[in-house]
């Protein structure tokens, strides 16, 4: 596995703490993300515990927050000498519709809207260090249309639905965000990491899940392997291309998510 600077976004838990873990054991620097102070702290000593690394960083943002988002932005911006590989992880499963403080659906919120922010504020650093962005979505994203009103919950509200919907916008960010970054060196990929005994996995649905060490792998793939070198805009199952839903590729909708997610950050998190 390729050394390196690594951010891992939702990393005291499920599929970012297990990548983590084997990042750390691998030698590189990890830097570990979460919206609690203390389960950071424990993650951190208990990862140096295990791999003995010594290349930690911990980061604490609540991602229904835009605010904590541009500040965790700037934290890293003015830390790190580089970002090999991004890795946007963190996800929530919400059962009531619940509006964050910029007025979006928290499900969105979280799972989309703040690793938009986030990555866009990384993106001079993504760029110079010519690094890999990865985007945890999820097979869900086939079962989700596409509407405006779905951000705000303007909707007989689905906890499963505003899911898939957060998850068929991270492909079309993915989508859209490789064509705007083509040419840089940096490339952009997608993929659902399989049915994993996760909390969120727990929350949504009655199934057990494979052991959440399963999803490291392809995470990691996209993350660290020559495989894919290069390889850029592309939706993956199983660490091979797979076709992503219309909705996602459709380029007028790609434009109208990017341009609503940056008038939505435009207005909020500057507090």
């Amino acid at each position: 596995m390729k050394q390196g600077i690594f951010c891992i976004t939702g990393s005291t838990d499920g599929i970012g703490r297990a990548a983590a873990f084997e990042l750390a054991a691998a030698g590189s620097a990890v830097i570990l993300h979460g919206r609690c102070a203390q389960r950071l702290e424990e993650t951190k000593r208990e990862i140096a515990r295990q791999t003995g690394s010594e290349r930690l960083m911990t980061v604490q943002a609540d991602f229904s927050d835009l605010s904590q988002v541009r500040k965790m932005a700037g934290e890293l911006l003015s830390s790190l000498p580089r970002i090999d590989a991004l890795i946007n992880n963190a996800g929530v499963y919400m059962h009531e519709c619940e509006l964050t403080d910029a007025g979006v659906e928290t499900t969105f919120g979280v799972n989309y809207l703040a690793h938009f922010l986030l990555t866009l504020e990384l993106e001079p650093l993504l760029v110079d260090s010519r690094s890999r962005i990865v985007n945890v979505s999820s097979v869900d994203h086939y079962s989700a249309d596409y509407s405006p009103d779905y951000m705000i919950g303007r909707y007989r509200f689905s906890g499963y639905y505003a899911y898939a919907f957060s998850k068929l916008c991270n492909v079309a960010f993915t989508v859209e965000h490789a064509e705007r970054l083509r040419g840089t060196g940096v490339t952009v990929n997608t993929l659902d990491p399989g049915i994993l005994a996760t909390k969120l996995l727990h929350a949504g649905w009655n199934l057990i899940g494979a052991d959440v060490s399963c999803g490291a792998p392809p995470l990691l793939y996209l993350a660290c392997s020559n495989d894919v070198e290069g390889v850029s805009g592309l939706y993956f199952e199983n660490n091979h291309p797979s076709i992503c839903s219309s909705k996602a590729s459709d380029p007028d909708v790609r434009a109208q998510l990017w341009q609503i997610s940056e008038e939505i950050v435009r207005q909020g998190g500057e507090g």
